[in-house]
């Protein structure tokens, strides 16, 4: 028995040592992807809270854990409301990530935890806020007081609307017809495009196009690439994800693209470095670190950095009317082209009706003559899915396959935000949400019911309105 009780007691004592040794190990080495998810909730806990005003633990369950890997649902959370900041840790104990909100700039990503050069990155005056009103949209907020019924009653449809669904905007011929909101949001709730703020990240480079300060031929874009083949790379490469520059965009690991995002102060850093795997023009991949670079292009570009803070805001945001766009930097100062732009649904539907517009609003100009054009021009090398402005024509499948228009082009985001134009419908579809692919559902599948419930020509057509109720979420 006492031989017995010895061997218990040294297992015991193993298992402590084992314990001491990991929990030591994941102190002062923790692994890449528990960081990676501590810097992914933090960072999303604090534009949720500090941006879009919802509850911190409410965003941690819903927006980090529920649709995410298991290992997140250990990830604790803590808001320092009084020096706006967000701290999450693996078991509240390990990989310790922070985020840091910035006003006007929204929040960023501070993985090597010095707030002091993330704060005086941007000690400048933010934009102004220009307040909304409650005139008839897009001039103000208002919506009309009749929703389109059979629309309203469509968009009633879970399985028509999708699952984890937070906002849809119907425009059609420069009103919103039908719009309906998941239940804790509404009209006012600024909501992430993920990947839709390449487009708008596209479109503001577009803009200086217009001023001559860059141009679709342009080369030599960056001060390392130019004792190399990477100083063949053009705007037009990047803009079409053509550049031939290595990443790998994979979210369900560590990979180039998370380590960009969440483990990098600086974004830019990773893809500038990245080594050339194909000819610029030869080879399509999609490439989150591309739309940083061309943030990084633009930024430059626009030269003094007070500007370039404030040229979104100036340029875009302000002429539109997007009055809820908070366009996030990453710590170092470059704006998060690739991923960060909170906006409204309503404010989102600006941006597409814009496009449908051919970058025209108020009748101004904004963007040049064919721009948007290349927005809806295929890439030879994506096999006619993506196109030359950072905007995709056959997200899952071309339009024929779902029987929609060929003309439809579309901005998605990788957790179920999209938005699809539709120039010969005069339509424009924003749906916003937290639906994973893996979920299965296809936006395409909201858009064709929706064309085939508006009023055929010659058919009359209700007033512009909306349905202003949150809708359950299957």
């Amino acid at each position: 028995m006492r031989f017995v009780l010895r061997i218990l007691k040294a297992l015991a004592l193993l298992v402590v040592l084992v314990v001491i040794g990991v929990a030591g190990w994941l102190f002062v080495q923790p692994p890449e992807l528990l960081r990676v998810g501590d810097g992914y909730a933090a960072k999303i806990v604090c534009s949720n809270v500090f941006v879009a005003g919802r509850e911190a633990e409410e965003v941690l369950h819903d927006d980090v854990q529920a649709p995410g890997n298991p290992l997140l649902r250990l990830v604790r959370v803590s808001v320092d409301h009084d020096d706006d900041r967000v701290t999450a840790r693996f078991m509240g104990l390990f990989a310790s990530s922070y985020a840091l909100y910035r006003g006007a700039f929204g929040c960023t990503s501070v993985p090597d935890g010095n707030f002091e050069a993330a704060v005086n990155t941007v000690p400048f005056n933010a934009p102004a806020r220009v307040e909304a009103n409650g005139a008839l949209w897009p001039e103000g907020e208002g919506a009309g007081d009749q929703p389109d019924q059979k629309i309203a009653r469509l968009l009633a449809d879970a399985t028509v609307a999708g699952p984890a669904m937070r906002a849809i905007v119907l425009v059609r011929n420069g009103r919103i017809v039908a719009e309906t909101y998941g239940a804790g949001f509404s009209a006012k709730t600024p909501l992430i495009g993920w990947s839709m703020t390449k487009t708008v990240n596209a479109a503001i480079l577009g803009r200086l196009m217009l001023d001559g300060k860059i141009s679709f031929d342009d080369d030599h874009l960056l001060a390392q690439w130019k004792n190399d083949g990477r100083a063949r790379i053009k705007v037009s490469d990047l803009l079409g994800m053509e550049s031939g520059l290595a990443f790998n965009e994979d979210y369900g690991d560590v990979a180039d693209v998370t380590r960009m995002l969440y483990l990098d102060p600086d974004m830019v850093s990773l893809p500038a470095n990245a080594p050339m795997e194909a000819a610029p023009g030869k080879r399509f991949r999609y490439s989150s670190g591309t739309a940083v670079l061309l943030s990084r292009i633009w930024m430059d570009r626009v030269g003094h950095a007070q500007a370039a803070f404030s040229y979104p805001h100036d340029a875009l945001f302000s002429p539109l009317g997007m009055t809820s766009a908070v366009f996030e930097l990453d710590a170092r100062g470059t704006f998060a082209g690739s991923s960060y732009l909170y906006a409204t649904a309503h404010d989102w539907a600006r941006f597409g009706q814009f496009l449908l517009q051919d970058g025209v609003w108020n009748g101004q100009r904004l963007l040049p003559e064919g721009f948007v054009g290349a927005m809806r021009t295929p890439t030879a090398a994506s096999n006619g899915r993506y196109t030359q402005g950072q905007a995709w024509l056959a997200p899952g499948g071309p339009s024929a396959k779902f029987g929609l228009p060929e003309d439809t082009f579309w901005l998605t985001g990788h957790d179920g935000q999209s938005m699809a134009i539709v120039p010969s419908a005069n339509l424009v579809v924003i749906r916003l949400g937290l639906t994973p692919s893996r979920l299965g559902y296809q936006p395409q599948t909201l858009l064709k019911a929706v064309l085939a419930t508006l009023p055929q020509p010659g058919e009359p057509q209700q007033q512009a309105g909306s349905q202003q109720q949150a809708q359950p979420q299957p």
